[in-house]
């Protein structure tokens, strides 16, 4: 069974920075993808940033493009979202998942954690 560890998060000032993390277990392979999503309140889940353990390949929102950086370590099957240059549009629960094309097959998501921007 795939199972995900998220930490960090909490809450930072505008223009401050925050590191969160991912832990998955449980992935037979390095065939599968992990990045992060959002929701903030009334709003609906987005995606934030994900990275491809095939390639490296990355993805990210245009809201956070320049600011946010994903990188994975696939001895550990982690990975880092670093944030920079926050701002309190970024207040959100952030969620990690997983997209896994091996063994076992499905999506994954962690139990999510709260990031906070405010003076």
């Amino acid at each position: 069974q795939v199972q995900l560890v998220e930490s960090g998060g909490g809450l930072v000032q505008p223009g401050g920075s925050l590191t969160l993390s991912c832990a998955a277990s449980g992935l037979s392979s390095r065939d599968y993808a992990i990045g992060w999503f959002r929701q903030a309140p009334g709003k609906e889940r987005e995606v934030v940033a994900c990275i491809n353990s095939r390639d490296g390949s990355t993805l990210y929102a245009d809201s956070v493009k320049g600011r946010f950086t994903i990188s994975r370590d696939n001895a550990k099957n982690t990975a880092v979202l670093e944030m920079n240059n926050l701002k309190p549009d970024d207040t959100a629960v952030y969620y990690c998942k997983v997209t896994n094309w091996g063994d076992p097959v499905g999506d994954y998501w962690g139990q999510g954690t709260q990031v906070t921007v405010s003076s």
